[in-house]
């Protein structure tokens, strides 16, 4: 059984570990507010900024299959230009796809949403069609086809 007069033990402060007279304020968001974004070498093919859209593309998964859709091989091409518009060219495995409706909306607000771009469109195209040869080794390795 605990001992109820037991005290308990003081908690740590993040004011009690800094060695200034000056109280610490909660600024750890000034940095990322007051940050821009880089001027030179804005977009265009291997910018950072393209990297970032492609790391969000791998965020989304296919419903059906437990991989991402840049993976799968479903993302065509990624592009963005000098005024940090981004382009996505992709397809769907069939265009049946349970989630045809909704998965280019999706793809849509997730590249929006990168920090850095100011609009996203995503175009639809069914040529050349989708096949599990567009898939990367990773994508294959995940479903057993390596």
């Amino acid at each position: 059984m605990m001992d109820s007069s037991a005290e308990k033990p003081p908690r740590a402060r993040v004011e009690d570990a800094i060695d200034t007279e000056e109280p610490r304020t909660r600024d750890y968001l000034d940095g990322f507010l007051a940050a821009k974004p880089a001027a030179d070498g804005v977009g265009g093919e291997g910018s950072d900024l393209q990297a970032d859209v492609i790391a969000a593309l791998r965020e989304i998964f296919d419903p059906e299959i437990p991989v991402n859709i840049y993976d799968l091989g479903l993302i065509y091409g990624v592009e963005v230009d000098e005024n940090r518009d981004a382009t996505v060219t992709m397809t769907l495995t069939t265009p049946h796809c349970p989630v045809a409706e909704s998965m280019p909306g999706e793809v849509e607000l997730r590249v929006a949403s990168v920090p850095g771009i100011r609009d996203a469109e995503v175009n639809l195209i069914w040529d050349p069609p989708w096949g599990p040869h567009k898939m990367s080794d990773e994508a294959r390795l995940e479903l057993g086809m390596l």
